[in-house]
């Protein structure tokens, strides 16, 4: 396949789409699936067939539509009208929902969602902007929404000094949680000597309550896969690995159905978009370590070894994968590069902030009346983010806190809901942009009870290589225990914070080095719950059921 056949394919899969009158686009990815979204789908099926409306109707399974909490969801799209949205789609609903559009019955009013609502108003999608409205499953839905033409570009018109020179220019940071700038790691990359080289996507995602890579890999494969080839091409790489968690097997085969008809097509493979360009994508499954987030144990994974992480340097730029130089970026990160490849660096660099650029997914969750993925310009506040587009804390409580960055960050409070959501603006408080987990809190919640369920979490997940993760993760979370229960001591308190220091400043890896962050950023910022806790026996949140009786000895684990 060459460039001139993509557009031909382009051009005809838009001419089929324009034939139905009416394209019923039913969300497939995981919340609404788990929400009785494929009963939804099939009674759409169901409701076309028996109807006789084949010819004019049909009935898409896509990804995420956003606002999960509302699944199952289904977007109606007729030609010369505008789409309308339904929320919390029943079987029946959705039979009454064809009916309506094919003959003009009573349509269910109240699954019916305004499109114009704050949720969707006031996100920016670059990453996300096919999630919703293709069919993950075929490639010539996303070659109609211009798929492939960015490698197309990249391998025709641009050297691979070039392509990583736009990327540098677009200030394209890591979303995976450090937030290096990614065309620099991909120039050393390049620039590495090595007769073989490698890119990795680094989909291992284990925060509680994020779920943006997953989405991603579920509702459209395809554009992370040709982020990865114009990576590949960038770097000098021939050979491409997709690490998808264990927890993740929707994803995952949906990556490997992508995987085979791109190389099918010749949008992979060998000499592909009719280029001397060759790059082959094999998936890799994780068992579920958290750990294997980190590159150095990914990397182990990968290679069919034990998931642990090993000091660095060298870094995986000069020497990962078989000791070969090896590019690794999260799923997001890729998920950036065809748009910036497409529109340009200078449009890139214009979304954002001075030195946080372009958008950021985030999986909103926890006590918001619109929980699900949303995907924003850098520097939007924190405001806009739960009262906007979350449409505020629900039953008239007050917000009290969001948890940013998983276990490796920190809890922001409502003094601060007028922070930018950026990589500096957070790391002043505290805390980290991480991969894009923010959970929101309500007064109902105990933030040493919160700092104990991260601890408890780092703490299961240790791979154990390394003494003061190990040891310290455990001994915090009895000291956090001991605190819930009313049996701790001031001394207790100052314990707490010097094994925090230690674990932070001793550990080998990402894990162990940000698994006191929890317990830190609530410290400062609520240290009179964990105050109450000790000297009053009593949790200001009424969550902590507190023993009077005080435990004088430290149990070591």
């Amino acid at each position: 396949m060459n460039r001139a056949d993509l557009e031909t394919m382009a051009q005809r899969e838009v001419q089929r789409q324009q034939t139905f009158r009416c394209r019923i686009l039913c969300c497939a990815s995981t919340p609404c699936l788990s929400s009785g979204g494929s009963a939804v789908h099939d009674a759409i099926k169901d409701a076309i067939k028996e109807g006789g409306f084949d010819a004019d109707f049909q009935a898409v399974a896509t990804g995420c539509m956003g606002p999960c909490s509302r699944g199952p969801m289904i977007t109606v799209q007729t030609n010369g009208g505008e789409d309308v949205i339904y929320e919390h789609v029943t079987p029946e609903a959705s039979r009454q929902i064809v009916a309506h559009h094919a003959t003009a019955t009573p349509a269910p009013v109240k699954c019916i969602l305004p499109s114009d609502i704050p949720f969707f108003a006031k996100q920016k999608k670059v990453v996300l902007a096919n999630s919703g409205f293709i069919d993950p499953e075929r490639l010539e839905d996303y070659v109609a929404r211009g798929g492939y033409t960015a490698l197309g570009y990249a391998l025709r018109e641009m050297t691979p000094e070039a392509v990583c020179r736009e990327i540098i220019d677009s200030g394209l940071r890591g979303r995976g949680g450090a937030g290096y700038p990614t065309g620099l790691k991909w120039d050393m990359v390049r620039k590495a000597h090595g007769d073989k080289k490698y890119v990795v996507a680094n989909g291992d995602e284990g925060d509680p309550g994020a779920y943006m890579d997953r989405t991603l890999m579920e509702s459209d494969p395809h554009r992370l896969l040709e982020g990865m080839a114009i990576a590949g091409y960038a770097v000098g790489a021939d050979q491409g690995f997709l690490y998808v968690r264990g927890e993740y097997p929707i994803a995952a085969k949906r990556l490997e159905r992508a995987i085979r008809a791109a190389e099918r097509r010749g949008l992979l493979g060998s000499r592909m978009l009719d280029s001397n360009f060759n790059f082959r994508v094999d998936v890799r499954i994780g068992a579920g370590a958290f750990v294997c987030g980190e590159e150095t144990a990914l990397m182990a994974s990968i290679m069919g070894m034990r998931g642990q992480p090993v000091p660095r340097p060298p870094y995986p730029a000069q020497s990962g994968l078989w000791g070969k130089p090896t590019l690794i970026n999260n799923v997001e990160t890729f998920g950036s590069i065809a748009p910036i490849i497409q529109h340009g660096a200078e449009w890139f660099a214009g979304l954002g902030t001075a030195k946080s650029k372009g958008t950021k997914i985030f999986a909103l969750a926890g006590k918001v009346d619109t929980t699900g993925l949303i995907e924003v310009p850098m520097g939007i506040t924190l405001r806009e983010i739960v009262y906007d587009i979350g449409g505020g804390v629900p039953d008239g409580l007050a917000f009290k806190a969001a948890q940013t960055g998983g276990p490796s960050g920190g809890c922001i409070p409502a003094a601060h809901l007028d922070t930018p959501m950026d990589y500096e603006s957070l790391r002043a408080l505290g805390s980290i942009m991480g991969s894009g987990g923010l959970i929101i809190m309500d007064e109902r919640s105990c933030m040493v009870d919160v700092a104990k369920f991260f601890m408890e979490f780092c703490m299961d997940e240790s791979c154990g290589k390394c003494v003061p993760c190990r040891v310290g993760t455990v001994q915090m979370h009895h000291l956090l225990e001991r605190i819930t229960n009313g049996s701790a001591t001031m001394q207790d308190m100052e314990t707490l914070k010097e094994l925090c220091v230690m674990v932070k400043e001793t550990s080998l890896c990402g894990l162990g080095q940000s698994a006191p962050n929890p317990v830190l950023s609530t410290i400062h910022y609520f240290l009179d719950e964990y105050t109450a806790h000790i000297r009053d026996h009593q949790c200001l949140a009424g969550v902590c059921t507190l023993d009077q009786a005080p435990v004088t000895e430290l149990v070591h684990a």
